[in-house]
């Protein structure tokens, strides 16, 4: 039984990518196919699949969710879009000396009022008085994950979103898909791999370390995700063909196990918190594209589950030894599960 101190690692400050690199496909590629370990380019992912393996992608678009602004008492106000629940209202993080209450009005950017409603756990409903989508894209600023140093730029507003980005909903990117330019799809889509979607919200609570030692007592946070129905028929058609269904990114993976809990994928949409940890049996993806997670994190236990936890431990020291780039806008893993249902 694992426990929270074992998916520990001690990570040098300068591992982290603040930056993404001016190519998106430029990326390094760790290939690790149980104890042997491949230093690869990401364009190599191109060799490394066959025609007929699915490519399961998220196509979540990240909101420019974060807000400064003040309530009416002229108190400041730190606001993160959570989960839009409809076109006039969201969930919100709210930072301020003094939680507001329902009814309290907040002038956010300095250019429209929003007021707050009930609570909501750890979050705060806020209603908007026009479309929400249209004031968080005009006025609000792009939520970088907190470990990148510098405040989004023009760079950073398009680098951090996919190429395939379409769902307005996360709040974080699902980084995965970063390293995907259309050139290096259209060379995948020319060997006949095939490609498939779904929607996965990114909350915020994918930066949050689990505080807990005993692994049962973390509370996972929750997202919202969409499984399509033409999603599942080509994961049907290529699991039928016996070819690899492979998830890009963790979301899409959480997505495809969530919608698999009843024994076989199907359609629909709901709410997951999926907590997956060593022990877990992969019930659709067989291989798995992915960033490097942080120390003490849910996405770090979920990759060990998927590829061993020995050889996650080895493949994070030989990463760290050899100057891979860490994170968000950092290199890639390709993996294949040894914990499988299928």
């Amino acid at each position: 039984m694992y426990s929270l101190s074992d998916f520990d690692f001690n990570l040098p400050p300068e591992r982290i990518a603040q930056f993404p690199l001016p190519d998106r496909t430029a990326s390094r590629l760790l290939h690790v196919e149980g104890a042997l370990l491949h230093d690869r380019r990401f364009t190599d992912i191109v060799d490394q699949l066959q025609a007929g393996d699915l490519l399961v992608m998220n196509n979540t678009r990240v909101l420019k969710a974060r807000f400064f602004g003040v309530k009416d008492s002229g108190g400041k106000v730190e606001a993160l879009v959570e989960r839009v629940l409809d076109t006039r209202t969201v969930l919100a993080q709210l930072r301020a000396s003094k939680s507001p209450g329902p009814g309290v009005k907040i002038r956010l950017a300095d250019a429209f009022d929003v007021t707050v409603g009930e609570r909501a756990g750890e979050f705060f409903t806020l209603h908007f008085d026009a479309d929400v989508f249209d004031l968080i894209e005009q006025y609000g600023r792009l939520p970088l994950p907190p470990y990148i140093e510098h405040a989004p730029g023009e760079v950073d507003e398009t680098r951090y979103q996919t190429v395939f980005n379409k769902v307005p909903g996360a709040v974080a990117a699902p980084t995965a898909g970063l390293h995907f330019d259309e050139a290096l799809l259209e060379q995948l889509r020319a060997k006949g791999v095939q490609f498939a979607y779904v929607t996965l919200h990114v909350g915020a609570g994918t930066f949050q370390p689990v505080r807990t030692e005993n692994l049962a007592e973390h509370k996972m946070h929750t997202e919202w995700y969409t499984m399509p129905q033409e999603t599942v028929d080509a994961v049907r058609a290529a699991r039928a063909a016996g070819r690899d269904v492979v998830a890009v990114g963790t979301t899409s993976l959480r997505a495809l196990e969530s919608a698999s809990q009843g024994g076989q994928l199907a359609a629909g949409s709901g709410d997951t918190n999926l907590f997956i940890t060593p022990g877990y049996k992969f019930k659709t993806v067989t291989r798995l594209i992915t960033n490097f997670h942080l120390p003490k994190s849910t996405l770090l236990m979920l990759v060990s589950a998927f590829a061993g936890f020995t050889e996650i431990r080895h493949a994070y020291q030989h990463a760290i030894a050899n100057e891979y780039r860490f994170f968000s806008y950092g290199d890639a893993m390709l993996l294949t599960t040894r914990n499988t249902d299928a």
